[in-house]
């Protein structure tokens, strides 16, 4: 079976001819059909042709969406290139693919795209032209026929890198269980879904192909921004809406009120860790469970959530878990040895994702968690962030939730910065709600009553954003980067 019959490629083309005439995707504020969809879908997969690598500079824009799902359906491997990550990282990544075909907005492939290299400019969902620059036996010799998205992971720490998601972990993660339910009849849904998630981290994929896989119509955002997502919101009353935790602590803080997000019966959250007080904070202003969840790029999806039955039964009790496993993965915990630990004791996590299917080997993480008696995983955040000063160990995201319990405060990011006595001290950028204000010194003595003295940040910015990945992790790359760039004395 070549990956364009493969179960997942076949259902995507039955939605797109269930109803051409009814609503698919709604952007800035006009609504595309299904119709208008299957062509610009169809005419990319007829443009690619031969099952290929092929790179889109992906944004969050109804063409876009249309690339994905043609080169799906050619059976092809979508390479996502995030055209935001600056200009000459992107021309540095676009020739060391060396792809076959670049898609991309006119914009973006006039200043990004090599000059005499093969690329194809989409604009509004409409069948594209002939791809410019392409030779008529180009080499797709180096297809891997099994992988659909080859994905950027968020670059928290780092420069991104990507991973394989394989046509089976996509039907598994998007559809679940046994791909071949992907064949079975589906009729429209009915109710509008919102995608704030940008298409360049794994989220956004995820939830464009959940909400085409169900045939449901999608509010598509260019990005999170408060007023669109709170419009779409009062519009369309969503059931259920996915929220990154800075996004959350954006709508906590808001001026919205319960009545501005009637509808939502429950919000999903994940990519990074929501503190508990944020997550009863946001039931008791907006009468909503949050249900967190626990994912990575290389499970090729969630690997443990919180139900809304067990959030009603559990969380009282169980409050700061990430849930319970999901999609028939398989959890443990694991000492330095390798060796399984008990219920409730600490270690490093180990997976094997339901999405990789029956027979995965585990997968080892560098997070440090515990798995209960119950089965509920509690993540204690990443080893290889530790910051050991002066041979106390400290967890950033411990120094990150304090300082976020402060009133003024919106969101924040914790790094170890290199000294020469200490070895390491934890350094803290801040950023504060709007119209609010605060100082270093009082966000100081504010962890003075929470956290032990060697915990306290030496040094807390406040700046005016936070930089943040596509994901909307804190982008601890640069906020490392922000410390370093300082000279103070003693400190190497």
């Amino acid at each position: 079976m070549t990956a364009a019959d493969h179960p997942l490629s076949r259902r995507l083309a039955q939605v797109l001819a269930l109803a051409p005439d009814s609503p698919a995707i709604e952007f800035d504020g006009s609504w595309h059909s299904w119709g208008a969809l299957a062509r610009a879908a169809h005419g990319l997969r007829d443009r690619v042709g031969s099952p290929c690598r092929i790179g889109i500079l992906v944004r969050n824009r109804p063409e876009h969406v249309a690339a994905l799902l043609g080169v799906l359906l050619a059976g092809g491997t979508v390479v996502v290139i995030n055209p935001a990550r600056g200009d000459d990282r992107t021309r540095a990544d676009i020739a060391a693919l060396e792809l076959p075909l670049v898609i991309g907005g006119p914009g973006d492939l006039d200043t990004l795209v090599a000059h005499g290299a093969a690329n194809l400019a989409i604009t509004g969902l409409r069948t594209p032209p002939a791809a410019n620059n392409v030779a008529p036996q180009s080499d797709c010799a180096v297809v891997a026929s099994a992988v659909a998205v080859r994905m950027l992971t968020s670059g928290t720490t780092g420069p991104p890198k990507r991973v394989d998601i394989t046509y089976d972990m996509l039907a598994r993660s998007v559809i679940g269980g046994d791909p071949a339910r992907a064949e079975a009849p589906i009729e429209p849904r009915r109710g509008v879904a919102i995608v704030n998630a940008p298409l360049v981290h794994i989220g956004g994929v995820f939830r464009v192909l959940q909400c085409v896989t169900e045939a449901r119509p999608f509010v598509l955002l260019p990005k999170f921004e408060l007023d669109r997502w709170a419009d779409a919101v009062r519009r369309h009353r969503p059931g259920a809406v996915s929220l990154v935790p800075a996004a959350l602590r954006t709508v906590l803080h808001s001026d919205l009120t319960a009545a501005d997000l009637a509808g939502i019966r429950v919000v999903t959250s994940g990519t990074a860790p929501l503190s508990a007080d944020d997550a009863d904070a946001f039931r008791a202003k907006f009468g909503i469970p949050v249900l967190t969840s626990y994912a990575a790029t290389e499970f090729g999806g969630g690997v443990a959530g919180w139900t809304l039955p067990d959030h009603e039964r559990y969380w009282s009790a169980k409050r700061g878990s990430v849930g319970r496993t999901t999609g028939g993965a398989a959890l443990r915990v694991v000492g330095a040895d390798g060796v399984e630990l008990g219920p409730g004791e600490s270690g490093l996590l180990e997976v094997k994702p339901g999405q990789l299917g029956p027979n995965s080997d585990w997968i080892r993480t560098t997070d440090l968690a515990r798995i209960d008696a119950d089965g509920f995983l509690w993540i204690l955040g990443r080893a290889d962030q530790a910051i050991i000063r002066g041979g106390f160990k400290i967890m950033p995201d411990d120094v990150r939730t304090a300082l976020e319990s402060h009133p003024d405060v919106l969101g924040a990011a914790v790094v170890g910065r290199a000294d020469t006595r200490l070895g390491e001290t934890p350094v803290a950028m801040v950023e504060l709600r709007e119209r609010h204000s605060a100082e270093p010194g009082a966000l100081a003595d504010y962890l003075g009553t929470r956290l032990a003295r060697y915990e306290i940040p030496t040094e807390i910015a406040i700046v005016a954003a936070i930089p943040r990945t596509p994901s909307g992790k804190a982008d601890l790359a640069a906020v490392r980067a922000h410390f370093d760039a300082d000279t103070v004395p003693g400190r190497a």
